[in-house]
């Protein structure tokens, strides 16, 4: 028998286990049958998993489990991702915090050794937090981005790249961390805007490429980086400002270092930021690298790798090859001074000469590393790059043309953006962890490309004398990730479940990726993988894009604020001291954390309760609006704990009345069957129609609220309650009837809530199968899907059970108000009946008064004074009328007359209130002064009615 209280940490676990144990994860391999499959993003293996996970992988459940009980054969990948930096990161912090030891002081080996170490452990952790979520992924096909099998792929698809011309070296500027020293991507960059200083410094004028016209002839140049003007190589005005027209093809002396450089125009300089003559630094700013791109500028690095001034400046042209135009190099008393410090002497050596006219305030977007936390430098390196722009125009063809299908269909113009106005790919890093590029130079430095050295000295003839060593940069995290939708179904080698499955039908990802990781996926996938026709193939049909999850105040979550949702939190519960301690301990800045805590008090002063995996996988589902971000909202979680509640207790009264094996056969097949049994199989089957409609078209939100509402108000509530009402007074035949019924919709209820919450429905499921005709099937999730039935539904009864429904919710609560059982018999009477009311009291009144315990249900044709003393409702236009004499001795009747007298008075001074303050009728919408007003003398005239009833009794 079903336990007495829904208890959801109580099964869980065992019931994972079973589903595990018996192999359900995999696919059912039914022939003849569509398969259906979905590759998971791979989680990175920096730490626990977040509400965005949990997130993600709820929807990405619900479609699995929805689709394998509808018949497809179902897969769905899993891995983890080694999120090279990362994951190098938090392995270097660690060992620092614990050991006091760098990555310098460890080694190499040591290090990548601890790092597969960390690997190991976090994995397994971030494993067991996805069984928790119940998530029904095929496990026995787990792959991990860093495994041999994808290693090769990863190496195979390069070598392929390359040897296409796609993939090539060269020096380009880059966005370079000078505390990771690596390049990193732009998703890496976040910009925080500060109030800086605008410094505005004097360019003198020189004739004949050499000599200085004057102390009078100067350019005022603006510029918020002045200790980049070691690489200052022209000075750019825009081609129609009148103040600099004529200077354009003059030359300018670079203050201190006295380098001449030339005079430009480009449409890019803004004439009215600064003074309108900017200095142009190729070498230290993106779009001043751009400019020197279309100007065929030198391009000068004045900085080292860790962000200090170089000894010996580093001189190119626009294709990255070396150049040696200009000759000075940087003043000895600045070698290797950190950046900002060489910045402060700069500025007083500009005093000093008396070239600083102003230092002026002024706001600025600073870009940091999002990982390290310093001011990130762009910086002209050695890195390897991939041409995309031949992949990118397949790539938006395949959206265009429908192939593949973004949902919600306004994020294809993000896409479209990206892709129309895409750059060439740095996939370079310089780490220690990850895919380590597949290069061998020899001495010469001449390149090779292969699968690995022995490979390499077959492809290109090279004897074993020939020293080779391997590049030490690894690729971008993000070109394994992009490989990720056939790689990790075993191609090249697994021929059978890349045959199966690939393409996939749907990924699931953020907004936020669209072009680091989608985009990708799409170019590559569709350049590399190919039909027999030669066609590339695209890597999944259809991208759902979800919102991204916020605290309760509508903020990004980040460790920082202390504001990040752990789901095993809203599952398992912790109290607030806890959580504190937690949330404080994770926050990386401690300066935060008195804040820190007077949020978490104010949000949850009594700690997070217990809710079980249900009822987070619900909120998850009910909160995915087709919205860019989302606010998380902790009492909806509590709601749908209550929902699983609600659900438990129908079930626990449904298998409590069942005593003999009852089989849910079709319905139509029951004879006789009550009007409300009709009616529930009706209002179920409209609810099979919305819900499927709703999965098929990513609409979760709307899945998860039509489900709850039928649930909660019209099963349980209404349905079950009316059930309870006559059970025990009906016959064997309407009892079979109802039965059959109750175990129908709920066997129903189950698989059709089943993908959305699954443990819940899997334990009542099994304790329903005592009493249902057992199918080869031991689980729900194998269960065939719930198909809307049309035969099933008739309007006639839908209309016509509403109005019942209406009548029985009033009786109800009269008798809760007046403190009535439900098992004394009332009378009740219908006044202003019209004809099509009257035609339904007449076919339903027997119904009526079984249902609702009346011993009578009249039509008054005339009016009587009598009627002052019944309590009256409006039904569809018809007065219904409850008499109070018939129930109550006269001075009971009277306390509640002069209760429902002062309640009325109330509303009545309160409106008249409103409507006499003048402000709010000079403000207000006049229909809104008008609906006032009219609810004003409705409650005066039913006063009136009520004190008339008063006067009558007492006179009486």
């Amino acid at each position: 028998m079903i336990k007495k209280y829904f208890d959801p940490l109580r099964m869980e676990k065992s019931l994972y286990e079973f589903w595990e144990k018996n192999g359900y994860f995999k696919p059912q391999n039914n022939k003849g049958k569509p398969n259906f499959c979905i590759v998971m993003p791979p989680p990175n293996i920096t730490g626990n998993l977040h509400i965005g996970h949990a997130f993600q992988q709820t929807i990405m459940d619900i479609l699995i489990r929805y689709n394998r009980m509808i018949g497809k054969n179902t897969f769905w990948q899993v891995g983890t991702d080694h999120a090279g930096i990362a994951t190098q990161i938090v392995v270097e912090k660690k060992i620092l915090k614990e050991e006091n030891k760098t990555v310098q002081q460890l080694g190499k080996k040591e290090f990548l050794e601890r790092i597969w170490k960390w690997k190991n452990t976090s994995k397994n952790v971030i494993t067991s937090q996805m069984r928790r979520l119940g998530i029904s992924v095929d496990w026995t096909h787990e792959k991990f981005t860093l495994d041999p099998q994808i290693s090769f792929a990863v190496r195979k698809v390069f070598m392929t790249l390359y040897d296409e011309c796609l993939i090539y070296k060269r020096k380009k500027l880059v966005n370079w961390d000078p505390v990771l020293k690596t390049v990193i991507s732009d998703l890496e960059v976040k910009n925080r805007n500060v109030i800086g200083n605008m410094w505005y410094i004097k360019y003198y004028l020189v004739k004949n490429h050499s000599i200085k016209i004057s102390q009078e002839y100067y350019l005022v140049i603006a510029t918020t980086r002045p200790e980049t003007l070691f690489g200052d190589t022209a000075i750019a005005v825009h081609p129609n400002d009148s103040r600099y027209k004529k200077y354009i093809g003059c030359y300018a002396l670079v203050p201190i270092i006295n380098r001449i450089i030339p005079i430009i125009s480009d449409e890019f300089v803004d004439v009215n930021k600064g003074t309108g003559c900017v200095k142009i630094t190729p070498a230290h700013d993106f779009n001043d690298y751009e400019i020197a791109m279309r100007h065929n500028l030198s391009i000068i690095n004045v900085f080292t790798r860790n962000g200090k001034i170089t000894d010996v400046i580093e001189e190119y042209d626009i294709s990255g090859e070396k150049s040696c135009i200009y000759k000075q190099n940087v003043p000895l008393r600045f070698h290797h001074l950190d950046r900002f410090i060489a910045r402060k002497i700069i500025v007083k050596e500009l005093i000093a000469l008396k070239l600083l006219i102003k230092i002026q305030k002024h706001n600025l977007a600073i870009p940091y590393g999002e990982r390290s936390g310093s001011v990130i430098e762009p910086l002209l390196t050695d890195q390897w790059y991939l041409r995309v722009e031949p992949l990118a125009k397949i790539a938006v063809e395949a959206v265009k043309s429908g192939k593949i299908i973004f949902i919600p269909k306004k994020y294809e113009k993000i896409y479209y953006s990206w892709m129309n106005n895409i750059k060439d790919w740095c996939i370079s890093r310089q780490l220690l962890w990850g895919h380590r590029m597949p290069i061998w130079y020899d001495k010469k430095n001449n390149i090779y490309v292969g699968l690995d050295e022995k490979h390499i000295r077959e492809k290109y003839h090279i004897s074993d004398d020939i020293f080779l060593i391997q590049e030490t940069d690894v690729l971008d995290t993000w070109f394994s990730s992009s490989l990720w939708m056939f790689s990790s179904l075993g191609w090249p080698n697994n021929k059978d479940l890349f045959k199966n499955f690939y393409s996939t039908d749907v990924v699931v990802s953020g907004f936020d990726i669209i072009f680091f990781w989608i985009a990708r996926m799409i170019m590559l996938s569709m350049h590399l993988i190919k039909d027999h026709n030669g066609n590339g193939r695209v890597p999944f049909k259809k991208v759902y894009i979800t919102g991204l999850i916020c605290d309760e105040h509508g903020k990004k979550m980040s460790k920082s604020k202390g504001n990040v949702v752990d789901p095993l939190d809203m599952i398992d519960g912790i109290s607030l001291d806890a959580l504190i301690q937690k949330r404080i301990k994770s926050t990386v800045f401690s300066t935060h954390s008195k804040k820190i805590i007077t949020q978490i008090q104010s949000l949850y002063p009594n700690g997070i309760n217990s809710s079980g995996v249900d009822a987070l996988r619900f909120t998850c589902a009910a909160l995915s609006t087709p919205t860019r971000y989302i606010k998380w909202n902790i009492n909806r979680l509590y709601g749908y704990r209550n929902f699983c509640n609600k659900l438990w207790n129908a079930s626990r009264f449904i298998l409590m009345n069942l005593t003999h094996e009852v089989e849910p056969v079709k319905l139509i097949l029951i004879k006789p069957m009550s009007l409300s049994d009709r009616w529930i199989v009706a209002e179920f089957h409209n609810l099979v129609k919305r819900y499927r409609t709703a999965l098929d078209n990513y609409r979760f939100d709307i899945a998860a609220n039509v489900l709850y509402e039928f649930v909660w108000n019209k099963f349980c509530d209404f349905y079950i309650e009316l059930v309870k009402s006559f059970i025990n007074s009906c016959s064997m035949l309407e009892l079979k009837s109802t039965r059959c019924t109750l175990v129908y919709i709920l066997d129903s209820v189950l698989r059709l809530a089943h993908p959305i919450i699954p443990f819940i429905t899997e334990e009542i499921w099994q304790k329903l199968q005592v009493f249902v005709k057992k199918n080869d099937k031991n689980t729900i999730m194998l269960q065939s899907f719930p198909k809307y039935d049309v035969k099933l539904v008739n309007k006639t009864i839908l209309e016509d059970m509403d109005w019942i429904k209406n009548i029985f919710i009033i009786i109800r609560s009269f008798r809760m108000d007046l403190k009535i059982s439900h098992t004394t018999l009332i009378s009740i009477s219908f006044k202003n009946v019209s004809s099509k009311i009257h035609k339904l009291i007449e076919e339903h009144k027997d119904y009526i008064k079984k249902i609702a315990y009346l011993d009578n249900v009249s039509i008054i044709l005339s009016n009587v004074d009598s009627m002052l003393f019944f309590k009256s409702y409006i039904v569809l236009g018809a007065e219904l009328l409850i008499p109070y004499s018939k129930i109550f001795p006269k001075e009971k009747e009277l306390k509640n007359l002069n209760k429902e007298i002062s309640k009325i008075q109330l509303a009545i001074n309160k409106l008249q209130q409103r409507l006499s303050n003048e402000e709010f009728i000079g403000k207000a919408p006049i229909h809104v002064v008008k609906k006032y007003k009219n609810q004003l003398q409705i409650y005066i005239e039913h006063k009136t009615q009520l004190c008339h009833k008063k006067l009558t009794m007492l006179r009486d």
